[in-house]
């Protein structure tokens, strides 16, 4: 039987109107679900930069949650490494929540930088690590990652990197223990207490290397010069933090 064109119309209005509310309830429900997800996966990442990661995947998602409110606090700082606690509309911000991606696209003075302190087990009050999150550009998309420094603001705890689509097998290793361990022990500052960074080198299977160097990775040396890059901006962001770190009057920090 052939329909007006009416009758389609109103069908397929009535029709969309019944699948987009459906769809709008399917997304309200999993929204919990989804938000906590991404709470975990965060979490997860910033904890992976200071602890062993096989021991880390061993744990369930309460475990790894208990374990984040036990062992890190967390607070936003501004390039001049004053505390923020508001953004511009009055609301709190809250570290874990600081799209870095977002910040990313804004000029340096204008970014919120978070901070998460790996605290002591046995001492609540000592900090065992500052974790800071970074951001920058790889061979073919973004990179991202954490890098964790002792509480002597200089030697490097730990760094977890991770990427969009670097080359697999090549620019793609940065998201291994393989590469990422090669960061641990070395240093940021040098003899003078100039921020120097760490940086990649060209190639694979040098000697000789110093304190400020790592490793590089066959193939794959415009991935290494963006973590290069990222590694030095971002350590250089926090400076003023540092300073303010090392000069110990301000009980926030």
């Amino acid at each position: 039987m052939q329909q007006s064109n009416g009758y389609i119309i109103l069908f397929t209005a009535a029709l969309t109107i019944v699948v987009g509310g459906l769809l709008s309830l399917a997304s309200q429900g999993l929204a919990p679900a989804q938000k906590k997800s991404v709470e975990l996966d965060t979490k997860s990442q910033i904890l992976s930069s200071v602890m062993d990661r096989a021991e880390l995947a061993k744990l369930n998602r309460d475990e790894v949650l208990s374990l984040y409110d036990k062992r890190i606090k967390s607070l936003v700082v501004d390039i001049n490494g004053e505390v923020i606690e508001k953004n511009e509309r009055g609301g709190d911000i809250v570290a874990e929540e600081v799209s870095i991606l977002k910040n990313y696209k804004k000029a340096p003075e204008d970014r919120q930088y978070p901070v998460f302190k790996y605290m002591n087990e046995n001492d609540p009050n000592k900090v065992d690590a500052y974790i800071l999150p970074l951001y920058g550009a790889g061979l073919w998309d973004k990179i991202w990652g954490y890098v964790a420094l002792k509480n002597d603001l200089n030697t490097i705890a730990g760094a977890s990197f991770d990427h969009k689509q670097e080359t697999p097998g090549l620019g793609a290793r940065i998201s291994t223990p393989e590469i990422q361990n090669r960061y641990v022990g070395k240093e940021i500052l040098d003899d003078n207490g100039n921020l120097v960074s760490v940086s990649m080198v060209k190639g694979e299977g040098n000697s000789g290397l110093t304190e400020h160097q790592v490793d590089g990775m066959s193939g794959a040396t415009i991935t290494g010069r963006g973590v290069n890059a990222m590694l030095e901006k971002y350590l250089g962001y926090y400076k003023s933090y540092f300073n303010k770190v090392k000069s110990g009057n301000l009980a926030k920090i």
